[in-house]
């Protein structure tokens, strides 16, 4: 059996931080009108669903600029794409710091923060590149834990706001970090000298006309969509179900996405060990568990631990999930994680919509929750009809990688 001394050995350690790194601050900075979204209503006043929208809308810019991101490095390489992100990335923060004046002005910069998002398709292929089959779980998972930024987002957004008695000055300090990732990066990211070809738009279709390819997509709307989603909207559930602060909603936020981010590694370990379908199937049917019992809205301090276990379940999936698509699609790698990042992002959107609308409609969560549950628990019954046709493919017993 592998040991990690052999992990450490058998990629690029400067490569795997930096895409970490990046993946983390760009991730802080794509997730920051969901915190700061409960203070924002304070200048602008919003309906359950416009609010909803809000929060969606830098997840669906992302969505978009994920396949563009994923083209870009297959094309010039994931340190170039890197590079060009985090400059883009400045242009909604300067905005957002100096120039909104409107409910318009601020769906226009939450959309332009998708570009932040997007820098998981130039970071993971960063990562999975430099590093064997049977190390692809743990070297994605680390560099998928870059989700941690949302941690940042939901502890520190809403206190620094209410500090300078300003949300604007939020998008302002956001510069500095995303300045010294991008110096961090410039000088140690490095791609693998593994790169595949450029990939031609006819691949992109060919790609598409793939059954697993529109599986893995599922798979990972339901886990990353979830844990983005939520991480985007627990700040409002916690302020209108539970009637908290803006700081203390956040907070709670904060601990829940805490379980979510440091668990993408487990899921990607744990699969490499066990086989991503085994422990992906245990997490859907958790998760969906978990969801259910907060259907019935229990009281604070229970609904914090089952959202714990929840967000603990869809993270750790992440790492399930992206432990199998580089065994599936090794050499189109770069191109699959924009589609099925895409797809996450695309969850992520959903997710809001979905509860931020049952709510101003029928006046509660429950039914929100509810439809959540029901779609990890279709999730459960796909993958185990789809793992019958992988097993004689491609993948190992539940779901190991294949001994080369």
């Amino acid at each position: 059996m592998s040991n990690p001394t052999s992990f450490w050995k058998s990629g690029h350690k400067p490569s795997l931080f930096s895409a970490f790194m990046y993946f983390d601050i760009s991730f802080m900075i794509w997730v920051l009108i969901g915190p700061l979204s409960v203070v924002i209503i304070g200048d602008y006043d919003m309906t359950p669903v416009q609010k909803a929208n809000l929060v969606a809308l830098p997840v669906l810019g992302g969505s978009i600029l994920r396949l563009v991101f994923g083209f870009l490095t297959d094309y010039i390489g994931p340190k170039r794409t890197g590079q060009l992100g985090m400059l883009l990335t400045m242009i909604p923060l300067v905005w957002g710091w100096k120039f909104v004046d409107s409910l318009s002005d601020l769906h226009i910069v939450a959309l332009l923060l998708g570009v932040a998002g997007a820098s998981f398709a130039a970071a993971l292929p960063l990562a999975s590149r430099w590093y064997p089959p049977q190390y692809q779980g743990l070297a994605m998972g680390i560099a998928g834990a870059g989700n941690s930024g949302t941690v940042f987002s939901t502890l520190f957004a809403n206190r620094i706001a209410q500090h300078f008695g300003s949300w604007e000055v939020v998008f302002g300090l956001a510069l500095i970090p995303i300045t010294i990732a991008f110096i961090v990066f410039t000088i140690f990211a490095k791609d693998s000298p593994n790169q595949p070809a450029p990939k031609k738009l006819s691949q992109y279709a060919k790609i598409l006309k793939q059954r697993d390819t529109w599986l893995f997509c599922i798979m990972y709307g339901v886990t990353f969509g979830g844990f983005v989603g939520l991480s985007n909207y627990l700040t409002i559930f916690f302020n209108t179900q539970y009637g908290l602060s803006a700081v203390k909603a956040a907070d709670f936020t904060t601990l829940c996405v805490i379980a979510g981010s440091f668990f993408r590694p487990i899921g990607g370990y744990l699969s490499d060990k066990l086989g991503g379908i085994k422990v992906l199937m245990i997490l859907y049917t958790g998760a969906a568990v978990m969801l259910a019992t907060i259907s019935s809205l229990p009281p604070l301090y229970l609904v914090i631990g089952l959202l714990f276990v929840g967000m603990m379940c869809l993270g750790a999936g992440n790492g399930s999930v992206f432990q199998l698509v580089p065994q599936r699609f090794g050499d189109e790698i770069g191109l699959v994680t924009g589609i099925v990042g895409a797809a996450g992002g695309l969850g992520g959107y959903a997710l809001p919509l979905i509860l931020g609308n049952l709510y101003q409609s029928t006046g509660s969560y429950t039914p929100g929750f509810l439809i959540l549950c029901g779609i990890a628990l279709l999730s459960v019954i796909m993958l185990a009809i789809a793992q019958l046709d992988w097993k004689k493919t491609w993948i190992g017993e539940g779901g190991k990688a294949r001994s080369v």
